[in-house]
């Protein structure tokens, strides 16, 4: 073999090796794809529907704020109703403030009276009033429910 043609076949061989990895990677990659397309994309998010204890353990004419379920849960002489600390405005976690007896907007100054109606803006709308009910002689609430403003359970 002379000079000439021992190149040449280096060369054919680095590009046969060249092709073959380059397939390979592509292999790789598109199985890579293929199997993160086959891995099920799912939310896990807390439940809506959740138990607040029995309804002794609210005091009558008080609003009892979950901030970490994001709720206040108001009883009157009449029962129970539960309100979203969500401001309607921009979504912000509203507080309860208990000198002036409102609950507060921190961030743009909306004001709700203790029925979740609007006293002072931005907010276009009252509080959401949610679904509460009793089991089992508990209280339990679901926020993906959205009931109608004068709903109150009679407990």
């Amino acid at each position: 073999m002379d000079g000439q043609e021992e190149q040449l076949t280096d060369r054919r061989r680095f590009f046969w090796i060249s092709g073959l990895t380059a397939l390979g990677a592509t292999a790789v990659g598109g199985g890579a794809v293929l199997a993160d397309f086959v891995d099920p994309k799912v939310l896990f998010e807390p439940p809506t529907a959740f138990r607040l204890g029995k309804p002794d353990n609210f005091p009558v004419n008080s609003v009892t704020a979950d901030y970490t379920r994001k709720i206040y849960i108001v009883r009157t002489e009449v029962g129970f109703f539960a309100l979203s600390a969500v401001c309607t405005h921009l979504g912000c976690i509203t507080r309860w403030v208990e000198d002036d007896e409102t609950i507060a907007c921190p961030c743009h100054g909306s004001k709700f009276k203790r029925d979740g109606t609007v006293v002072q803006g931005p907010a276009p709308r009252p509080l959401r009033r949610i679904a509460i009910r009793l089991e089992d002689g508990e209280l339990v609430v679901d926020t993906a429910v959205e009931v109608e403003r004068d709903a109150i359970l009679r407990a």
